[in-house]
């Protein structure tokens, strides 16, 4: 074994061939793949998020072959029995929901001054909880409207406009490594953009994430919508009702044993709701991915690929940043320091080798990686991509225009980098 700086240069113990890796991350060999996965998968979650998964791989892998031996667009306009389904299915939960209310008064009007009073006030209490809720800015969200970054909301209307589709009306800027849309309200658009995963990537894989995101807004997705969306939170808030209780006393299991029938009829529910919307939601990933091509071009958003294949490093390189300034402490009231914080995740994922990209796209196609369980595997969205005609950026971002976007960022970050040193990265 010989090293040179940074490099290792080995010969693979499996089939011979010389491996050049470097020593900050995994030995492996990419002629026969020894050592390419060495943790393995991992133990699988149970319950409802491993069905997602288990969904979000068939049909994700389903639609994969649709799209790639069509046009682009899939098979017909994408639309199956499963979309009416679901929306009458949830329908249905907000049904239950009106017949509460509607029981609820009738119980506190007959039975003014009595018992019923007391029942009716209970439903009408429990319907309240279980309305269909819209989506709203909290408290504590960081948000920039159109006077905070003109030259954002700027990039993000060419974005909009060259797919046909409008912008959004506020931007939450967080610490996810993440981003995603989401309607406010009833007609009003909110942009949800991570900073750590804004600032790893370049200009033109940040125009392809705001293709991807605004692309949503093009192709329907039940899932998110506002009475398949509503629906699910409703079946969410019953799930939480009927929990079990910890520790219980004898009358608490018996409840608890009573509850069992209406817990699995919930779960029931929400598995249907999921599957019959899953299709949809995996097909509108793959087009927001084509948006994500159309806009930054297939270079871009193949780029943007590559770099969520390695959000866990993201992840990891600000908690192992963090740590360290939390572990020294300056100025005069022995706070902690953040200046550099963005600088050094940047310099870091910018420093990951080609070889690491490749050995993590190849664990994404044996573990069949996705974002989350809405999200088809990562490995098929990025094949998809380069397998189709290459296509150029129609957005384009220059040297003058990120500067000017960094500098409406720069308060955000100088303060989300101080909350992150001070609080500890993932405890925000």
């Amino acid at each position: 074994m010989r090293t040179a700086g940074e490099e290792i240069v080995s010969s693979c113990p499996q089939c011979g061939v010389e491996i050049r890796t470097d020593r900050r991350f995994t030995t492996w060999c990419a002629a026969c793949e020894w050592n390419v996965d060495p943790q393995g998968p991992g133990k699988e979650k149970r319950g409802p998020d491993r069905v997602r998964r288990g969904l979000a791989q068939r049909y994700g892998a389903r639609l994969f072959d649709e799209l790639r031996g069509g046009d682009g667009k899939g098979s017909g306009s994408g639309r199956t029995w499963s979309g009416p389904l679901a929306y009458a299915l949830a329908l249905t939960v907000h049904g239950l929901t009106v017949v509460l209310a509607a029981v609820g008064l009738w119980g506190l009007v007959r039975g003014w001054g009595g018992l019923g009073m007391a029942f009716g006030l209970f439903l009408l209490a429990l319907a309240w909880s279980l309305r269909p809720r819209l989506n709203r800015l909290s408290d504590d969200d960081r948000v920039l409207l159109r006077g905070d970054a003109p030259e954002l909301f700027a990039l993000v209307d060419e974005v909009a406009a060259a797919l046909g589709t409008r912008g959004v009306d506020a931007v939450v800027v967080d610490v996810e490594a993440n981003a995603s849309v989401t309607q406010l309200g009833l007609r009003r658009r909110l942009l949800t953009l991570g900073l750590p995963l804004w600032e790893v990537l370049s200009p033109q894989q940040r125009i392809a994430l705001l293709g991807h995101e605004l692309g949503h807004f093009t192709h329907g997705d039940t899932r998110h919508g506002m009475v398949v969306g509503t629906a699910f939170r409703s079946l969410s808030t019953w799930l939480y009702y009927v929990r079990p209780m910890p520790n219980p006393n004898v009358v608490q299991a018996i409840t608890n044993l009573a509850c069992v029938p209406l817990r699995l009829l919930i779960s029931a529910v929400m598995a249907l709701l999921d599957l019959l919307t899953a299709r949809a939601s995996q097909r509108g990933e793959y087009l927001a991915d084509g948006a994500a091509a159309r806009t930054a071009s297939t270079e871009g958003a193949v780029g943007l690929m590559d770099r969520l294949m390695v959000t866990d490093s993201i992840v990891t390189t600000l908690q192992r940043e963090t740590n360290n300034r939390r572990l020294r402490r300056t100025g005069r009231g022995g706070e902690h320091s953040a200046e550099g914080l963005w600088e050094a995740l940047v310099a870091h994922l910018d420093s990951v080798p080609e070889s690491e990209f490749e050995r993590q796209r190849r664990v994404g196609a044996l573990r069949g990686h996705s974002v989350d369980a809405s999200h088809p595997p990562t490995h098929l969205r990025r094949r998809l991509l380069l397998d189709g005609t290459p296509v150029p950026a129609t957005v384009t971002a220059d040297t003058t225009r990120t500067e000017r976007i960094a500098g409406e960022l720069a308060d955000l970050r100088g303060t989300l980098a101080r909350e992150v040193v001070r609080d500890g990265y993932g405890n925000l």
